[in-house]
């Protein structure tokens, strides 16, 4: 075949891919607009909470905290405080046991005056459907407050609105490297509905446990 044949196949599938990605992010965007606040004052109140978890350390060998690990502690605490939520799932992977986002996010929030006994961790939340329909299979919640940066909440609400849940966001500030963020959540979008599409369940389930 010729070098044009190439060439012209090569557009074609560049086309629809960014014919395709825009697409999922009208869609995505669209569909959870309304259900996305900024304003701890006029989100409605949920029961839960439940917090996205990330890696807290940029590097860790200097300790430089990450910016959205540490908005998004502030953003449920700021939703605590305000009696927006009663509990707190911390939800994030705990793959290793030299790595565990959910200890991590519970030892801060307990810090910044979280009672313990108003968080719940949810140590098999590897990604963020898994952290959605766990929140509903195993922790028995159909309505709840989903905690991240905006980018990441519009994948959640769409995830939980695919799956028929009431769910609201609260948006934590963004952090460094938002470009580099927002290319890879455009590819997490795309991998998202086909997840969707095929049904993709959590990685690990196990028993239920009751949220009083």
């Amino acid at each position: 075949m010729s070098l044009k044949f190439w060439k012209i196949l090569g557009i074609v599938v560049w086309s629809a891919l960014v014919l395709t990605i825009c697409t999922i992010e009208y869609i995505v965007k669209s569909e959870t607009a309304s259900e996305i606040y900024s304003n701890v004052n006029l989100i409605p109140k949920n029961k839960v909470g439940l917090l996205l978890g990330t890696s807290k350390f940029m590097d860790k060998a200097k300790m430089i905290v990450n910016p959205y690990y540490q908005n998004r502690i502030d953003a449920a605490v700021a939703l605590y405080m305000a009696g927006k939520v009663d509990v707190i799932i911390v939800s994030g992977d705990n793959g290793t046991q030299y790595y565990n986002e959910p200890k991590l996010m519970k030892e801060d929030l307990i810090a910044r005056g979280v009672p313990e006994s108003h968080i719940i961790m949810d140590n098999a939340g590897f990604r963020t459907l898994d952290s959605i329909l766990r929140c509903r299979d195993i922790f028995g919640q159909d309505h709840f407050t989903i905690i991240s940066q905006q980018f990441h909440n519009e994948r959640a609400l769409y995830i939980a609105n695919h799956k028929k849940l009431g769910c609201v966001a609260y948006n934590a500030a963004d952090g460094d490297k938002f470009w580099e963020v927002t290319i890879r959540e455009r590819m997490a979008r795309v991998k998202m509905m086909l997840d969707l599409l095929m049904n993709k369940q959590a990685k690990f389930y196990g028993e239920k446990i009751n949220i009083n």
